[in-house]
């Protein structure tokens, strides 16, 4: 055929993007949009209820919503590894979760939010590095961008204080346990979508049980905030198109693209709730969109 590229082994590798890798892109950046509107509705729940009863009201109905569509698409379990990932990837996101909200509690939540968000996203890239080998050097540095605009997207418009140590440690362990819910789901064989996250999801509502009964609070009725109830479906879809994507393009691509979310999270309380949106900040959302680029060329 002319003076095409070569076909077969002697194509050089990332030149092109593959239409396959193309829709695993497009799948991150949907999971970081749903993600981060549920992150935006999760903030709004929690100003009816506590931050501890929202959890294990937005767990109960991910949960919900992952075990009517396994029924309806008649999805079995997957194998044993597969369900050991699953609930490794369950534990990973719930500890993440209560190390979080334990940091915010703290305080300084401009330095505690971004800390966890870079490390959950730089740990897929080291991990997938580790096991297929360093994507491109473009992409390499898209991976550093897409974190420097997480940080600029999730600093507040107005002073931030300095973070203390103990809030420091419980960020970074929040950034682990997101980092090993993304490895371990990634890990999942392919063509299971639904019931590995009903693996994980249980973990993640047991922990908000044991966080509401830690602190002393009585379980949330269904109906006392609906805003918890669509938070955790739209954080279970959040879940959904991440799982989507890796079986789509490679790990790192999947999880560095749909740690985006802040960005979301940040354009959607501005639009909505009018919050002021600093200059860093819209400056964070272009490096996330320079990112987005430099991964996607």
């Amino acid at each position: 055929m002319g003076a095409g590229l070569p076909s077969g082994p002697l194509r050089p590798p990332e030149k092109v993007l593959s239409p396959m890798a193309i829709i695993g892109i497009g799948l991150a950046l949907i999971s970081a949009l749903v993600w981060g509107s549920g992150d935006f509705t999760g903030g709004l729940a929690a100003r009816r209820s506590s931050q501890y009863q929202v959890v294990a009201l937005s767990a109960f109905s991910g949960l919900a919503i992952l075990l009517l569509a396994a029924v309806v698409w008649r999805e079995s379990f997957p194998s044993l590894p597969g369900i050991l990932f699953s609930a490794l990837g369950g534990a990973g996101g719930a500890l993440g979760i209560a190390a979080l909200y334990r940091a915010l509690s703290l305080g300084h939540n401009a330095s505690v939010a971004p800390t966890a968000a870079v490390i959950g996203a730089a740990l897929p890239v080291v991990s997938n590095a580790l096991i297929e080998g360093p994507p491109g050097t473009l992409k390499l540095i898209g991976f550093g961008v897409a974190l420097l605009g997480i940080c600029l997207v999730s600093l507040p418009s107005g002073p931030a204080g300095k973070i203390s140590r103990q809030g420091f440690l419980l960020a970074c362990l929040a950034g682990v346990g997101f980092g090993c819910f993304f490895i371990f789901l990634g890990q999942v064989e392919q063509g299971k979508i639904f019931t590995p996250l009903i693996v994980a999801r249980t973990f993640t509502l047991l922990v908000g049980i044991l966080l509401v009964k830690w602190n002393r609070l009585p379980l949330p009725f269904l109906r006392s905030n609906g805003l918890a109830l669509l938070a955790g479906i739209l954080d279970a879809g959040g879940n959904l198109f991440y799982i989507l994507a890796k079986q789509y393009t490679r790990l790192d691509i999947a999880a560095v693209i749909s740690s985006l979310y802040p960005a979301s999270t940040v354009l959607l309380a501005g639009i909505i709730l009018k919050e002021r949106i600093s200059p860093v900040q819209r400056l964070g959302v272009l490096v996330c969109l320079l990112a987005i680029a430099m991964i996607t060329v």
